[in-house]
């Protein structure tokens, strides 16, 4: 191997990533957070914060703890193995299922209470075993109960389940009392161990959690940076691409908000103000990333230079593989891409697409600058608290069901809320359910006790799982058909393992059980038909041990039809009885939309208003984030149809509403800034944003009420007569902030204005005067917006280290010329990359980028050495990003009669 010779060069030492100061390590976030890429990275980014893995983890020791236990006593007391299992194992089914607090004293207090009224429904139906009436009505009465008693928290929700599923083991097992006391102590007994095993395996830890989430966000926004440089590919599959951004786009979102959840639960951030900064920082770094993947979409229809699309490929490269502790190696990387937008500009002719291109490129700069101060603003904060703290702390705005983004049961709380504010009704949100819960047990256990008298509770149990966790007639018909499929497709899969396992091994059954439920509790914040295969594939080893082969099909047909019986009985209920239409439920959503937009716009007022008042404009547009989300999950169809076979109404309402999101977090980031307005403009300002609240509440009402009241005054006129009389001021920072500012609010105005009309509202194109219009009042406005738009004071720039730039040199040709058959087989590249710290070589990645920015080449660094194939003559960039060192980039050349063989090249970082 021949090594190439180097040279410096100015271009190159400007990818360099700036090294860090001495002890800026014990400032930098957590490795496993910034650290560089894993392989198990894309397990985090599809369960951020491993809330799946978590609760299938948490089913596994459970079970089989509570099973062995179980077991155990049942040995020891002198009781039927069976019975032992059964009694032992519901202490560690619920306790996996029910319990999930993030505190060890909850988590305790949770567990070591189911014991006791388990305990003693099974006396009571051991007492009234024989009475067939009395069973079904005293089985009725607990699940109404367990509705009822869910309204008053976690652990009276508890109660209630432990209450039905007592009565329901006592009668299904047939324990008799004077076997009572010894049920109870392996009940104990079991509660004890489960909790035991807990603590040392499944310890609570909300702040692992937290970070966890963190580094899925991390994950998510690589990902966006690779699907960018793969738009940017001039030969890949575009719309492909674009696709891809979209949905790592949307996976980026869903982390970041779940991240703000999370920092209000207890034990997870214990200073506000540092929740509040994280939160700040984490909200900036989406909308930078957000921008990037909208900046490459739109170039990714122009024409676009070979040299400025290289400089933002190895730019994206770099935002890809940098570690959080290495940020600021962005800078230099969007200063290049600056250099050569300016160079593309100034070749432009007035009107070329090529200036729309050098546009669209400085602002993926701007935005890769801001990626690097939001990143390191948030590496400052560490594990303790901020020098300087937050002016309020955090607040929460976001809520979380099963670790995600609450989805319609908010809306449903508003709407029940609304409609039982007097006399009789206030009764109606406490007993709505319960009467759902009654009314429909009452119906189904007849007809399914007339199917079959022992297994009469396969219909409860459909009752119960329709009306818990499901809010519209929608939802519950989905988990109809979600609870088919997966008993269907979990009776195949349980019969052939039962016919593989085959009658007599015990050991192997329960393994199968085990397995079932673990597998299932992981799926079902996934999909809820994926719990229901696992169960089944579960209950069909426990049929097994009862039933033979020849009656199975019969059974599990049984049990399909009295849980289908149990859902259907139990969405008639709901929707006869105090009934809430999808539609009222829906139009609570978007109104809660509505007046999460008008807080945000009111606290902008505020901001600009009086700069030391309390005012979180992140967290408003996070309630706006929020809000979306539970617009999107009642506008969910029950059938996906072809887009032409069904309604565009609902679509079009939910794109404007996901478009005024955008727009809403870019004005909230925009806003944050301290500002004294001059009389003038601050009264054009508050006038802008008093008619926009306006609006705001008049679309309020019509969604309110079903009937347009008022109308949708535009503030767009206002809003430009306040930019023409800011432009005059000097440029600098906060000037091109306030101009953002305005045109994010403009535009935020016109997308809600379309979606006022969808709703039936007037809009009215021409706005009031507010103020003053005589030229002389605008000269005013002007020159007082001068000295109040003063710039702000400029930092340093960060000084480069240098990199090398590399001339390949290759082997001289032989006599014999050219190997034959590698003419088109291209360069191949090899060579070793090594530092001070690792002088036997690094570990890491490397990527190859052309002169037309396309990816050309990719591969692994083992024990330093790399190689690289398929290089055609031309100029090149190897970044390397190694496990230990932020991304290092050089330049190689390729000889023009270099068509094939292997030249060298060794890098030192």
């Amino acid at each position: 191997m021949i090594s190439p010779g180097t040279a410096p060069s100015d271009t190159a030492s400007e990818l360099a990533p700036r090294a860090r100061p001495e002890g800026a390590a014990r400032a930098v976030a957590p490795h496993r957070v910034g650290g560089p890429r894993r392989r198990w990275d894309w397990i985090l980014a599809a369960d951020p914060g491993l809330g799946q893995l978590q609760a299938g983890w948490r089913t596994l020791v459970a079970m089989v703890t509570s099973l062995v236990v179980g077991y155990g006593m049942a040995r020891a007391l002198d009781v039927p193995a069976m019975i032992g299992m059964i009694v032992g194992g519901m202490m560690g089914l619920m306790s996996a299922f029910a319990v999930a607090e993030n505190t060890w004293q909850r988590l305790a207090r949770a567990i070591l209470w189911m014991p006791f009224p388990y305990a003693a429904v099974l006396w009571a139906a051991a007492e009234l075993h024989g009475d067939r009436a009395l069973e079904i009505s005293l089985m009725v009465t607990a699940l109404a109960l367990t509705f009822f008693l869910a309204r008053f928290g976690q652990l009276s929700l508890l109660t209630g389940m432990m209450l039905f599923n007592g009565l329901m083991v006592g009668m299904m097992a047939d324990i008799p009392s004077a076997m009572w006391g010894k049920a109870f102590a392996v009940a104990l007994v079991s509660a004890a161990a489960v909790l035991l095993t807990r603590l040392l395996f499944c310890y609570p830890m909300p702040r692992e959690d937290l970070l966890r989430t963190q580094r899925a966000f991390v994950v998510e926004a690589r990902r966006v940076a690779d699907a960018a440089v793969e738009t940017l590919d001039p030969d890949a599959d575009q719309e492909r691409a674009v696709r891809r951004m979209a949905r790592a786009l949307h996976h980026l979102n869903v982390t970041t908000v779940t991240i703000d959840g999370r920092l209000a639960q207890p034990e997870v951030a214990a200073d506000p103000g540092m929740a509040e900064l994280l939160h700040r920082h984490l909200f900036d770094a989406e909308l930078a990333m957000r921008g990037i993947g909208r900046a490459v979409q739109d170039l990714a229809r122009l024409d676009v230079p070979s040299h400025l699309r290289e400089a933002m490929a190895v730019g994206l490269v770099i935002a890809r593989d940098t570690p959080l502790g290495c940020a600021q190696g962005l800078r230099p990387a969007a200063e290049r891409i600056r250099r050569q937008a300016d160079l593309v500009r100034e070749q432009a002719d007035t009107g070329d697409s090529r200036a729309e291109t050098a546009e669209l490129a400085r602002r993926v700069a701007h935005l890769l600058d801001s990626l690097a101060g939001s990143l390191s603003q948030w590496l400052s904060l560490g594990w303790s608290s901020p020098e300087s703290p937050a002016q309020v702390p955090f607040q929460p705005t976001v809520a979380l069901e099963r670790n995600r983004p609450a989805g319609s049961a908010g809306a449903t709380q508003r709407v029940l809320a609304a409609h039982t504010e007097k006399s009789w009704r206030r009764a109606v949100p406490f007993v709505r359910a319960p009467l759902h819960a009654g009314v429909a047990a009452a119906i189904v256990c007849p007809i399914t006790d007339a199917i079959d008298p022992q297994r009469f509770y396969w219909g409860l149990v459909g009752v119960m799982i329709t009306l818990f966790g499901t809010n519209t007639t929608h939802e519950r018909l989905r988990k109809f058909g979600h609870r088919m499929a997966g008993t269907v497709i979990g009776a195949v899969l349980g019969i052939a393992l039962l016919h593989l396992l085959g009658h007599g091994h015990v050991y192997g059954t329960l393994t199968v059980i085990v397995a079932g439920l673990t597998l299932g509790a992981w799926g079902m914040q996934r999909a809820y038909a994926l719990w229901v295969v696992g169960l089944v594939v579960a209950l069909v080893q426990l049929y097994g041990l009862t039933t033979p082969y020849g009656g199975m099909d019969h059974l599990l047909g049984e049990r399909l039809l009295d849980n289908g019986l149990g859902i259907l009985v139990a969405t008639a209920c709901a929707a006869l009885i105090f009934p809430l239409s999808s539609r009222r439920i829906t139009r609570e959503a978007e109104r809660g939309y509505v007046s999460a937009v008008d807080t945000l716009v009111s606290q902008l007022a505020l901001r600009w208003e009086d700069p030391d008042a309390p005012v979180r404009l992140r967290g408003a547009a996070r309630g706006v984030d929020s809000a979306l989300f539970e617009v999107l999950s009642l506008a969910r169809p029950l059938v996906r149809m072809p887009r032409g076979l069904r309604g565009r109404d609902a679509d079009n309402r939910t794109a404007l509403l996901t478009t005024a999101t955008g727009h809403a977090r870019a004005l909230a980031a925009a806003a944050d800034i301290d500002i004294d307005l001059a009389p003038g403009p601050a009264e054009l300002f508050a006038g802008i944003t008093a008619t926009l609240s306006r609006s705001l509440r008049a679309l309020d009402r019509s969604l309110t009420t079903g009937e347009p009241e008022g109308g949708w005054q535009r503030v767009g006129p206002l809003v430009r007569e306040l930019s023409a009389d800011l432009d005059k001021a000097p440029p600098g920072p906060r000037a091109s902030r306030i101009r953002t500012t305005l045109r994010e609010l403009s535009a935020l105005d016109e997308t809600l204005a379309g979606y006022a009309e969808r709703c039936g509202l007037d809009v009215h194109d021409n706005a009031p005067e507010v103020t003053g219009g005589s030229p002389m009042e605008r000269r005013t406005r002007a020159l007082v917006a001068e000295w109040s738009l003063r710039p702000a004071t400029r930092t340093a720039g960060t000084p480069a280290t240098a990199v090398r730039t590399a001339t390949a040199t290759a082997a001289p040709r032989t006599a014999t010329g050219p190997v034959t058959g590698t003419e088109t087989a291209g360069v191949s590249v090899a060579g070793t990359v090594r530092c001070a710290a690792h002088p036997a070589g690094c570990a890491g990645w490397i990527t190859v980028i052309d002169a037309r920015g396309k990816r050309v080449a990719a591969g692994p660094v083992r024990s330093g050495r790399y190689r690289v194939d398929g290089l055609r003559p031309g100029s090149h960039t190897l970044i390397v990003s190694a496990t230990s060192h932020a991304p290092h980039a050089e330049f190689l050349y390729v000889p023009e009669w270099r068509e094939a063989g292997r030249i060298g090249h060794d890098m030192r970082l």
